[in-house]
């Protein structure tokens, strides 16, 4: 890669980064940014998801003491994460360069289509939930299989995976937003960090690439976070979702 094409990439991690941090959404530029410079569509993919796992980090321990007190809860929903991530890794790598390039238009539209409904999603869960904390009736059972699901897509694609997170922890859980934002994050933390480092032995990640684009969403994060209070998120969405919608119908064309 030439200089000029690492400095496309940092930046478009930078500005991963900052989206990720305010509204979510980030993969939907880092991704296409790869794949624009030459990178195929695969070895794109398992780079971002390793690239982009420092953002993840940062945004569980910024939340970690809204964690419920449930040790053991978490603890299936961990595990059940890690091997949802190492199966739609997998299955990624089993998929092929010329067919995951044939989905890539869908699963982009599909990501912006999730951007889309992530107010409404939260809207719902509130109004189902309240905020009075209290955690009801939880279904281990039915919330580790919509969480195993949940993770297998965001070990494959990743985009728009904490609101499917979000919408499958909203329909067992019974508790406030705030706590069930705080597991979304750990989900789509072990998802993608068990994703990452089965891809570390896949041969398929452009390393460089990679270390660029950590750096930039580092720092595009923190960036992000000091935005947070300045920024609309909404409007911030909006505008990820119709880059995503654009670049799903030129990788159509």
């Amino acid at each position: 890669m030439s200089g000029l094409e690492f400095v496309i990439i940092g930046f478009a991690a930078l500005a991963g980064g900052a989206v990720n941090a305010l509204a979510g959404g980030g993969t939907l530029i880092t991704f296409p940014a790869l794949t624009a410079l030459g990178i195929p569509a695969v070895a794109a993919n398992v780079t971002n998801t390793v690239a982009l796992c420092p953002g993840y980090l940062g945004g569980t321990f910024a939340q970690i003491n809204d964690l419920p007190s449930k040790k053991g809860r978490l603890a299936v929903l961990a595990a059940v994460s890690v091997v949802g991530g190492i199966l739609g890794g997998l299955l990624l790598l089993e998929t092929g360069e010329k067919t995951f390039r044939s989905l890539v238009p869908f699963l982009i539209l599909l990501a912006s289509g999730l951007l889309a409904v992530q107010g409404v999603v939260r809207n719902w869960i509130l109004g189902r939930i309240g905020q009075d904390g209290d955690q009801g009736k939880e279904y281990l059972l039915v919330e580790s299989l919509t969480v195993g699901l949940a993770s297998i897509y965001g070990g494959y694609f990743g985009a728009g995976l904490g609101v499917i997170v979000l919408a499958a922890l909203g329909l067992v859980i019974n508790d406030t937003l705030t706590r069930i934002n705080a597991i979304k994050q750990l989900i789509s933390l072990f998802t993608n960090i068990a994703a990452a480092l089965f891809f570390v032995f896949s041969g398929k990640v452009v390393w460089t690439a990679a270390l660029v684009m950590a750096v930039g969403a580092l720092v595009g994060g923190s960036i992000g976070g000091r935005l947070a209070g300045r920024v609309s998120p909404v409007a911030l969405r909006w505008i990820v979702v119709t880059i995503g919608v654009i670049i799903s119908i030129l990788y159509l064309v």
